[in-house]
């Protein structure tokens, strides 16, 4: 199960626009990654894979299609134990890996999904797993095993059968319990994650899915300077634009500098430095720009 009906309410107001599990990371939507994660793991269609919404919910289901079974939750979202009481009739008795939709995920040494498979392997149907990292502080309040949880768990049937259709969050129903009884365990994550939860880390997970360079949508139009910058399709960047991403179909004028945002439409710039304060801005500015035929370039 892919969890997707979130409100995002921290990558407000981006999210105001788009859900963010479609909101696009190197260009590619979140929810499309955790889907090709679980395709990759040979989870596809709609008997076995299934995607929750709920918080503009009607995209989220356009984009799914027929590709997954799809879960939409009246009212506000459920939570993740709600969201997965809310599916207890399609589960049916069987176990569950369950993954964040906003969760970003990359391993150098191997693709997605055999990147996740030491969670499955050797699971023994009864013991709940957790994908996880080695936590800065290991006692900090959140972690489990000194770990911190980086977007999948798997939980068997015996756990998930008795969860209501409410609101409810999967830490309190089922990790802490299990936990508590010896029935919890931490799989080791050894790439890169990000939860993609604030503008700081969604724009983080974007630099680093463009690597080294920057990553340019081939129908997008490029006539100023990108540097490390992730820019859609349909884009359009005629400013200058520094460690930001440009959202599909998005402008960035001539007379504009952005660094350190993201670009939505014509008009939304949300700042995304980390050492930003509340309420600072990320201002468009008017001064000329050079013209330097490197900087220029749709390529890394």
């Amino acid at each position: 199960m892919v969890l997707a009906a979130g409100e995002g309410t921290r990558l407000r107001p981006l999210t105001a626009r788009l859900p963010k599990a479609l909101c696009p990371v190197g260009n590619v939507p979140l929810l499309d990654r955790a889907l090709d994660r679980l395709a990759g793991l040979g989870l596809t269609g709609p008997e076995r894979v299934a995607v929750n919404a709920c918080y503009l919910g009607e995209q989220v289901v356009a984009h799914v299609g027929p590709r997954a079974h799809l879960s939409v939750e009246p009212g506000d979202p459920l939570g993740t134990a709600g969201g997965l009481g809310n599916l207890r009739d399609w589960i049916a008795g069987r176990g569950v890996l369950v993954g964040n939709a906003d969760a970003y995920l990359a391993d150098p040494q191997a693709p997605p999904g055999p990147d996740i498979a030491a969670l499955l392997d050797g699971w023994d149907g009864r013991s709940v797993r957790l994908l996880g990292q080695p936590a800065d502080d290991p006692a900090a309040p959140g972690t489990f095993a000194g770990h911190r949880f980086v977007g999948f768990s798997l939980l068997p049937w015996r756990l998930v059968r008795d969860l209501p259709a409410t609101f409810g969050d999967l830490v309190r129903a089922v990790w802490r319990p299990a936990e508590a009884a010896g029935a919890l365990a931490v799989v080791g994550y050894p790439g890169t994650f990000y939860d993609t939860g604030t503008p700081a880390d969604y724009l983080a997970a974007n630099l680093h899915a463009a690597g080294a360079g920057s990553l340019v949508e081939a129908s997008a139009t490029v006539t100023g300077r990108i540097r490390r910058s992730v820019v859609g399709a349909g884009a359009t960047v005629a400013g200058e634009v520094t460690r930001t991403v440009v959202w599909p179909g998005a402008t960035v004028g001539p007379g504009e500098r952005l660094t350190d945002a993201v670009r939505a439409g014509v008009d939304l710039t949300v700042p995304a430095r980390p050492d930003r304060r509340a309420g600072d801005g990320v201002t468009a500015t008017t001064s000329s720009m050079s013209d330097d035929a490197d900087e220029r370039r749709n390529v890394p």
